[in-house]
């Protein structure tokens, strides 16, 4: 029975890519997660040539705790229900010291969203209120859509979403094709761009969060030359707790890409 469910995701998967006949496992991808001793996925949609790429296809349909990638549909739901008023937008700092000292001030909504700044984004949830989530969750079909505590659910492992869903989901915010306004949508694309240069833009979010003994890393974007998108997914886990998670899915990311040729505006 688990097997026919699996075989059964994998189809629908396969209906769901843009180009299915061109799904390419890409088995050589598996040294630069053997070189920080991780194990994870990573999946590459090239849109203009319609090529799919992906490293560890089975994982890339399990769920897991979406951590700080939460931020791009909280900040989707925080701008189009008003919470947010736009991306300049300053909730005060709550005079709680934290461990990241980029957290101990007033933040904008882009300052929030490029320090990954947690307290910020619990403050949205919380003026979003449980209901008016659990619409939008519902409405997008985000992961398993559950809700357990308004301001911890995408860091407490209740809220899930798997790679490919991931995928399907920034996919959506780039084309427009999400139940928001335009605006929103442009809005969120534009805090999600941390890298401009002549060759390449590079839009994504990060994220990292705990499943028992487990760290999960993530990192959910795209990559634009040339005015062509390629989407793409990292997702890896650790149990090594001296790992440093934030360099190290950054590296895998970069190495990756710029095996697959980026980062010379030949896309």
């Amino acid at each position: 029975m688990k097997q026919t469910g699996w075989i059964l995701l994998l189809i629908a998967f396969l209906a769901n890519a843009c180009a299915p006949n061109n799904v390419e496992n890409e088995k050589n991808w598996e040294k630069y997660f053997a070189e920080y001793k991780v194990e994870g996925c990573f999946m590459l949609f090239n849109n203009s040539q319609g090529t799919f790429k992906v490293y560890n296809l089975e994982r890339s349909q399990q769920r897991f705790l979406p951590a700080s990638t939460f931020k791009i549909f909280n900040s989707l739901v925080g701008l189009e229900t008003g919470v947010i008023k736009d991306t300049s937008y300053v909730i005060p700092w709550d005079g709680v010291t934290r461990d990241m000292p980029e957290w101990n001030r007033d933040l904008s909504m882009q300052q929030a969203f490029r320090v990954s700044a947690v307290p910020y984004f619990q403050e949205v949830a919380r003026r979003i209120t449980k209901p008016v989530m659990q619409h939008w969750l519902d409405t997008i079909k985000y992961g398993n859509m559950k809700i357990s505590k308004i301001d911890t659910f995408w860091l407490d492992n209740s809220l899930q979403i798997s790679p490919d869903e991931e995928l399907g989901f920034i996919k959506k915010l780039y084309f427009d094709q999400l139940p928001f306004h335009k605006v929103t949508m442009q809005n969120v694309r534009q805090v999600m761009l941390m890298e401009k240069k002549p060759e390449y833009e590079l839009s994504y979010k990060t994220g990292m969060g705990f499943s028992g003994p487990k760290t999960i890393g993530w990192i959910t974007g795209w990559i634009e030359e040339n005015g062509h998108p390629s989407f793409f997914v990292l997702n890896i886990e650790t149990e090594n707790k001296s790992l440093d998670m934030r360099t190290v899915r950054m590296n895998i990311l970069r190495n990756i890409l710029a095996d697959a040729g980026y980062f010379k505006g030949m896309k």
